[in-house]
């Protein structure tokens, strides 16, 4: 099992270009070994050793409304 936390968020997602978009910011990103995005619950899970206000703080660069929910597991 990996120990690197994973952060769960919510973001206001209604497409795939949405959920591309946040992939794309966070993808540029180093330290982040995973991203798991479900747009029907609008959730984002994002496996990294990062601050969760840094990851915050970039998916919020796509414009959407995101909301940090804590760490998941």
């Amino acid at each position: 099992m990996s120990s690197t936390p994973v952060h769960k968020f919510t973001v206001e997602m209604t497409c795939e270009g949405c959920s591309g978009a946040v992939k794309r910011v966070l993808g540029k990103l180093d330290q982040i070994e995973d991203v798991v995005i479900d747009l029907e619950n609008k959730t984002v899970l994002v496996t990294s050793n990062l601050p969760s206000d840094q990851l915050l703080e970039t998916i919020k660069k796509t414009g959407k409304t995101t909301t940090y929910i804590g760490l998941s597991g």
